[in-house]
């Protein structure tokens, strides 16, 4: 073997080996940092990243911090929960439960905090139970089909208390986008 073939070789295993080192999803990293206590904070003060949630029914996410850069995407469903990933003035860049990042105005967001229901599985999935209290055995309340949007009220780190309309109950924490893995939320 030539030298360049060796060195190309060499140079292929250490890129293999630094891909293979990564995180298996970049959110991972993130989620985890937002559930330690060592929070990055953005120019507003507030830890980065975090959920929050839409304030109104239509909503522009531009390809950047700014009016004068394109719309990426209109949402028109308020409450829809997004993660605040990068805070720019008063842009905030923000990815939903789809993986779309974008920036939106920081006028737009709210802190009240939404969570989609298993948005990784089809809308004809089987739905998930929402129970009377925090715990396995406990009564159902109601069933909720995947990608449906509530208010979470509280978050022990196993469980969340949420509410779909007039329908109130408890749900597995780690089915949940719009809280973090261990995450504790109080009304």
């Amino acid at each position: 073997m030539s030298p360049s073939a060796f060195f190309r070789v060499i140079l292929s295993l250490v890129l293999l080996a630094a891909i293979f080192s990564l995180p298996a999803r970049p959110a991972l990293a993130q989620e985890s940092a937002a559930a330690s206590n060592d929070l990055q904070r953005g120019p507003s003060g507030l830890p980065l990243p975090r959920f929050v949630s839409l304030k109104s029914s239509r909503v522009n996410m531009r390809v950047g911090p700014g009016t004068k850069y394109a719309v990426k995407w209109m949402y028109v469903r308020s409450g829809l929960p997004l993660e605040i990933i990068q805070e720019y003035d008063n842009w905030r860049r923000v990815r939903d439960a789809e993986g779309e990042e974008g920036w939106i105005h920081h006028t737009l967001l709210s802190g009240r905090r939404t969570g989609v229901v298993a948005p990784w599985f089809d809308a004809d999935s089987t739905s998930l139970p929402l129970l009377r209290s925090a715990s396995e055995g406990a009564r159902v309340v109601a069933q909720v089909d995947p990608g449906a949007i509530g208010e979470v009220t509280q978050c022990d780190g196993q469980w969340c208390r949420m509410r779909f309309g007039e329908t109130t109950g408890w749900i597995v924490q780690s089915s949940i986008w719009g809280v973090y893995p261990g995450e504790t939320v109080e009304d």
